[in-house]
């Protein structure tokens, strides 16, 4: 018995090894789901049109806008939250998309459309 059930879960462990090349890509497009540097970038969106929303003496807010008096180290520049939101928002509505933000249902409705589409999908350069 013992000897039998070694060979069976050797069998199915093969099989599973045999299914296991599928890949993430193909898996979320099977399932419609979105990855996960969608989901960062969907909800990096929607926090963005959150803060806008809010009144100008909100914390949130003015700690999106407020200029720190620092110097940068030298190099390239560090990428900011502000230019990787700005990246992530221009295939989902061109250049006007930043507009979109203050009328409510459209924002939401920009958003949905860009997790069912998957656009964010596209690699940034």
């Amino acid at each position: 018995m013992a000897k039998l059930l070694t060979k069976e879960m050797t069998w199915k462990s093969a099989v599973f090894f045999v299914y296991s090349d599928v890949t993430n890509k193909k898996n979320y497009a099977v399932f419609k789901k979105p990855t996960l540097t969608e989901t960062i970038r969907l909800n990096r969106l929607w926090w963005f049109g959150h803060v806008q929303s809010m009144e100008a003496n909100k914390i949130p807010k003015k700690v999106l806008y407020m200029n720190l008096e620092t110097t940068r180290l030298r190099g390239r520049p560090r990428s900011r939250w502000q230019d990787e939101v700005r990246e992530d928002g221009r295939p989902i509505g061109g250049k006007v998309w930043m507009e979109r933000v203050y009328n409510r249902v459209e924002w939401k409705e920009l958003l949905r459309t860009a997790g069912n589409r998957h656009i964010l999908h596209m690699a940034m350069e």
